[in-house]
């Protein structure tokens, strides 16, 4: 993971989730969130001494670290007080040839729309309740997928490869590079998509007192 992908990653979630332009910051890149649990994110493409220098001066609940790379090196670079999250994440990259076509179960509705904020697709079952969506957004030639969710009562019916195709098909750069960041069972499954891992994606905080 290169630091001109990870700007474009940080950068197209921004627009998804309307927080602040990331901006350079100690050899990472620093996105001023400010909510009540997190107030502040660092995301850094490897270990460097600007991440060393951040774990040494924050000491205080909301301000979090994250690392393209390993648990075990993210930690070696922090004080005791940092801990990791439990569940790391994934950075992975799509399929250079485009998916097999999917299928929208028969009585399922496809919605979409974009606007500023990036791409939404929604998908209704036929009880008209929201069975599975996503988003998406592109920005420094990256296009970046976000909560994609298929809600338990609708999952194993393909949903999920239906609200990728669609947000794949809304792109306005269709030589972007594809990327989202999964969970470990979400890599499982992006994966028999084609998708590829570029590097573990891992976070660390101190903890509440």
């Amino acid at each position: 993971m290169n630091d001109a992908l990870l700007f474009g990653w940080l950068a197209a979630r921004s627009i998804a989730r309307g927080l602040p332009v990331p901006v350079a910051d100690r050899g990472g890149f620093r996105v001023d969130t400010g909510g009540e649990v997190e107030i502040c994110r660092w995301a850094f493409a490897g270990p460097c001494a600007g991440l060393v220098e951040l774990g040494r001066t924050l000491d205080a609940p909301g301000h979090f670290l994250k690392l393209c790379g390993e648990g075990g090196d993210l930690l070696a670079a922090l004080p005791p007080i940092w801990q990791l999250q439990k569940e790391p994440g994934y950075v992975m990259q799509g399929p250079k040839t485009s998916p097999s076509p999917a299928a929208l179960p028969t009585g399922y509705e496809l919605q979409f729309d974009r606007d500023a904020s990036g791409s939404r697709v929604a998908i209704l079952a036929p009880d008209g309740v929201l069975a599975a969506s996503g988003t998406a957004a592109e920005t420094a030639g990256v296009f970046v997928y976000d909560r994609i969710i298929t809600e338990p009562d609708h999952r194993r019916r393909g949903l999920g490869r239906v609200v990728m195709a669609a947000l794949r098909e809304m792109r306005t750069d269709r030589t972007a590079t594809e990327l989202l960041v999964a969970t470990d069972d979400g890599r499982a499954l992006y994966a028999t998509l084609g998708w590829t891992v570029i590097s573990p994606f891992v976070t660390a905080e101190i903890p509440p007192a």
